[in-house]
């Protein structure tokens, strides 16, 4: 299926039993979350407030609705008659979509990225920059954009994972190629979705990690 530029060519590509069942949806969350963004994320529709509150898509057989693991987590006995996994719910066709539910989902996670925006202080960096963070991590945002390299394989990185690199000296793919996948993930700031990155820059210059 060719990939969608909005909502509504995405909902308009399913056979018209299944728009249906996206617009219902679709409408619940803008109920629950009216200031919210309507976006497409990883291929499907998502409701966006300060970040992706749920994310829903239809397939063969059922609709998936992904509200991240906490919405998951807070209505584990809501969601026990349907299949489900750590970050998602399946609602199949052949039962009533659980509107009231989806409603109740969506307003946890309205409310849970609230306390999150509330909980971020104002920081002042050494450098006299100001910025919100809720976490104790003293980077600073702006110098860490400032003094982000601007080629290489360390500008294709976020920067947790830059400076995970960096803090072991490690400034090209050669330094990089001495080290096994298993010895980056346990370093601070990087995780498994920086390894792909990592991947296609090394085997562009004809290496690997260490085996």
């Amino acid at each position: 299926m060719k990939k969608a530029k909005d909502i509504d060519s995405y909902i308009a590509s399913f056979p018209k039993e299944t728009q249906k069942l996206l617009e219902q949806v679709r409408a619940v969350i803008r109920q629950a979350a009216p200031e919210a963004e309507e976006v497409i994320s990883y291929a499907m529709p998502a409701f966006k407030w300060k970040k992706v509150l749920v994310y829903f898509a239809a397939y063969k057989n059922h609709i998936g609705f992904y509200p991240t693991s906490s919405g998951i987590a807070a209505f584990t006995k809501d969601i026990s008659k349907y299949k489900s996994s750590k970050g998602a719910v399946q609602f199949p066709f052949d039962k009533p979509l659980p509107l009231q539910l989806i409603k109740k989902i969506v307003l946890f996670r309205v409310k849970e990225v609230q306390a999150k925006e509330t909980a971020k202080k104002l920081k002042i960096c050494p450098k006299g920059h100001s910025y919100y963070k809720s976490s104790d991590c003293p980077a600073c945002p702006i110098c860490e954009e400032a003094r982000k390299p601007q080629e290489g394989f360390l500008s294709i990185l976020v920067a947790p994972a830059r400076r995970a690199l960096e803090n072991k000296g490690i400034k090209t793919l050669k330094q990089l190629s001495k080290y096994s996948e298993v010895e980056l993930l346990q370093w601070h700031g990087l995780g498994p979705s920086t390894l792909p990155k990592l991947r296609l820059a090394l085997r562009a210059e004809g290496l690997t990690f260490k085996k």
